[in-house]
């Protein structure tokens, strides 16, 4: 065990393998009464020593859709501000510190997920880790300033603002277990590759962070107010409350409520707006305009990038929709055609996916999948590889093929895919129903690991056990990106007539 001294209290580890973990440290007061949907406060001091054995409470939330291992998480509760430190020791090294925000499109995740596991980081690479819960659903992400204005205290974006407590936290706390707080990366997966990229437009971040790892989601995903009006006001149609009610109701209902309410919400607003109807939004304070425009203006100009996909991105969700398996050409353009502006482009779109498979054997089936990855994940990401690339030189792009072998091979190189060997959990909690497993598994998940190791400690992911060791950086005119799978190879602008379709479209 070891002890660290925090800016409101020592802290106790336990040990786990040689590496200490604190697990459950506060780093905001409980969100509850009257600071639900109020911007996080900081944390209350306490006296003696604050056993840190036992993760915090995640947030509350509904049960997981997707057959993903390792990603229990555990008891759920309001008071959910906590984040765990993975540390070789709380001594006095200034080692390179990874902050992980976690995925689950803004409703669903926890930083205790077994998946997200942070020791095999941290031993491989001496390396501080930090997981960080965050608020979700509408506790999170509900905009109540437009339609309950004398609600006091509450605030848009209240799952930014948390995650942003936590850098602050770290900012001011990680010398003590062995991190160097000018030496930050964050990194995050789907919602939380989202909320990385958000985290790039954010004044308040700005700062905190040296580097950033978006997996799998980029800056795309935000609302206007005039969106995220719409879905706070169904929202309290949906309890039953007046906007002019709200202030005294909203929060005096049990979360249990809240969240039976929020899945009325998802399934009626999802198709309509996108996946998500609960993310973050443009508010004017925590985002004073759409982070991608901040990026393109060189907000975030100064940090390193590594940025990608999976190949597959969208195979995880086709079984969420049966009606897939019968898709036509007919019913894929006009699919297509309600996300991309008529059918007109929903054609151009087709055509050029169809095109560079010819004589595979490719269903409209197969060509929607192919099309909503590039849409809603490596279009994104590439946007914003070139936004940032106008101001800093330090990008780097990746595209993860490695193929799940759950459901037969189904699944392709699906959404997540890459989690286990970022993480170094190939064959832990079951992930090898997910992953497979063996020799060519262990090094893919050595090879990774330790290129986001290499980013985080120096910027630059290259390595030795990469072809040549050196890992060139992105830029428009090439598009060197770095394929992860059986092989590893370098391909430049790889699918760039699928790429180039979307210009003027997305």
């Amino acid at each position: 065990m070891a002890i660290a001294q925090t800016r409101s209290g020592n802290v106790e580890s336990i040990e786990q393998d040689g590496i200490q973990v604190f697990r459950g440290i506060p780093f905001a007061r409980p969100p509850v009464g009257p600071l639900r949907f109020a911007a996080p406060q900081r944390e209350e001091s306490w006296s003696g020593t604050r056993s840190c054995h036992e993760f915090g409470p995640s947030a509350p939330q509904s049960s997981m859709a997707l057959p993903l291992p390792g990603m229990d998480v555990g008891p759920m509760d309001e008071d959910c501000l906590y984040l765990n430190v993975y540390t070789p020791a709380a001594d006095g090294e200034r080692r390179p510190v990874m902050v992980w925000i976690h995925g689950g499109g803004f409703v669903i995740g926890s930083g205790s997920q077994p998946i997200y596991d942070g020791a095999p980081l941290t031993r491989r690479g001496d390396v501080v880790v930090v997981t960080v819960n965050y608020r979700l659903g509408p506790l999170g992400f509900l905009h109540l300033g437009d339609l309950c204005p004398d609600m006091d205290g509450a605030v848009g974006n209240a799952g930014i603002r948390d995650q942003i407590a936590a850098l602050e936290w770290v900012n001011e706390n990680i010398a003590a277990f062995g991190g160097d707080p000018e030496n930050v990366t964050i990194f995050g997966e789907s919602a939380g590759g989202m909320s990385v990229s958000t985290l790039l437009g954010a004044p308040s971040a700005r700062g905190l962070f040296q580097r950033a790892i978006p997996q799998s989601g980029a800056a795309h995903n935000v609302h206007t107010r005039e969106t995220a009006t719409e879905v706070a006001r169904h929202f309290l149609e949906e309890l039953g409350i007046a906007p002019e009610d709200g202030a005294v109701q909203l929060r005096r209902i049990p979360p249990d409520k809240l969240l039976d309410t929020h899945q009325q919400t998802m399934l009626k607003l999802g198709t309509r707006l996108g996946l998500l109807p609960f993310q973050p939004l443009v508010d004017g304070d925590c985002l004073p305009e759409p982070p991608l425009a901040a990026v393109e203006k060189g907000h975030a100009a100064g940090v390193d990038l590594l940025i990608g996909t999976t190949r597959d991105e969208w195979k995880l969700f086709g079984f969420l929709d049966p009606s897939l398996k019968d898709l036509d050409d007919a019913g894929l353009l006009a699919k297509l055609g309600r996300q991309v502006g008529g059918e007109q482009a929903a054609s151009r779109v087709v055509e050029a996916y169809r095109a560079p498979r010819e004589g595979s054997g490719a269903t409209p089936t197969d060509l929607f999948f192919a099309i909503e990855s590039d849409r809603v994940f490596r279009i994104p990401a590439i946007r914003l590889a070139e936004a940032q690339q106008r101001h800093h030189d330090g990008v780097y792009m990746y595209l993860f093929t490695w193929e799940s072998p759950l459901m037969g091979g189904a699944l392709g190189s699906c959404h997540a895919i890459e989690l286990p060997f970022v993480f170094g959990g190939i064959g832990a909690q079951g992930t090898e129903l997910f992953t497979g497993s063996g020799p060519e598994a262990e090094r893919l998940a050595e090879q990774t690991m330790d290129a986001w190791l290499a980013f985080a400690r120096c910027g630059d992911p290259g390595h030795a056990g990469m072809p040549g060791a050196r890992w060139p950086r992105y830029e428009p005119k090439r598009r060197t990106t770095l394929r992860l799978g059986r092989e590893t190879t370098f391909d430049d602008a790889p699918a760039d007539r699928e790429r180039a379709v979307w210009d003027g479209i997305l």
